[in-house]
């Protein structure tokens, strides 16, 4: 993690305030005086302001938004369009948020505190569940691709114009409910594991069913319910346990990983 983010997530300071006591050399990384931005901060490193150390918060925080369609995951948009901080309560301004969903997309958007619960569950298997609405009527061929999982050796539709992406793997959908299936509009249920970039609008879109309507309804376990668009809540005490256990199985896969790891070293 970067100095200035170590900081400002950290401490009360704010990440311009970090860059500002990192500048005038109030910040030490065991004895020396650091003045390097980019300097990204170890497990084992002792961060210093001052005389007294910077520990780093194992408690950490998650809240839920319900993301109204043309928002932006993101903190600033240089075309000055809406996000979602703009209509989240400033406190929760450092906050990071756990995988995207694209302007067009609305739904469940998690966010933390925690950088490191933020890496773990957007790179987690943890189920995702999608409430689409698409053009036409959902084929035979997608049933099979949903089940069986497919690589689209051209994923450009449904993509951004500008995306790099040409090609992607798409696992097997967990489970899938076709709810209306018409040769005019179509709507279906879907869980998958993974979260890739528009993954469900190129997955569709390939099939000839473009996303007209794309909802998120849960992440992990943790639901959208009857929360309103634009507004945001805490998780429940079962949603933090859950979450608090899954990341330690995380942890302990991790630790035998580099066990492993220092053993064939």
């Amino acid at each position: 993690m970067r100095l200035n983010k170590y900081i400002s997530h950290n401490t009360k300071h704010s990440r311009r305030e970090a860059d500002k006591l990192i500048e005038e050399g109030k910040i030490r990384v065991g004895r020396e005086i650091m003045k390097d931005f980019s300097y990204q901060v170890e497990r084992n490193d002792k961060v210093f302001l001052g005389a007294k150390a910077i520990i780093r918060k194992n408690i950490f925080t998650v809240i839920l938004y319900n993301k109204k369609k043309g928002e932006l995951v993101t903190k600033k948009d240089d075309r000055e369009r809406q996000t979602v901080f703009h209509s989240l309560p400033h406190k929760y301004s450092s906050f990071l948020p756990i995988g995207r969903l694209d302007f067009a997309s609305e739904g469940l958007l998690l966010l933390t505190d925690s950088p490191n619960v933020a890496n773990r569950l957007m790179n987690s298997n943890l189920e995702r569940i999608y409430y689409l609405r698409v053009k036409g009527e959902i084929s035979p061929l997608a049933e099979d691709a949903m089940k069986r999982g497919i690589f689209l050796e051209d994923a450009t539709k449904g993509g951004f114009k500008d995306s790099k992406i040409h090609s992607m793997d798409i696992k097997p959908f967990l489970w899938y409910n076709i709810i209306k299936n018409h040769k005019d509009y179509s709507t279906i249920k879907v869980a998958l594991m993974e979260g890739q970039n528009r993954e469900l609008r190129r997955f569709f879109a390939y099939f000839g069913n473009d996303v007209v309507s794309l909802k998120r309804l849960g992440f992990g376990g943790i639901e959208l319910g009857m929360l309103k668009e634009g507004k945001n809540r805490f998780l429940t005490t079962n949603e933090y346990e859950n979450l608090r256990e899954y990341l330690k199985v995380i942890a302990t896969k991790e630790k035998k990983i580099a066990r492993a790891k220092n053993r064939k070293s």
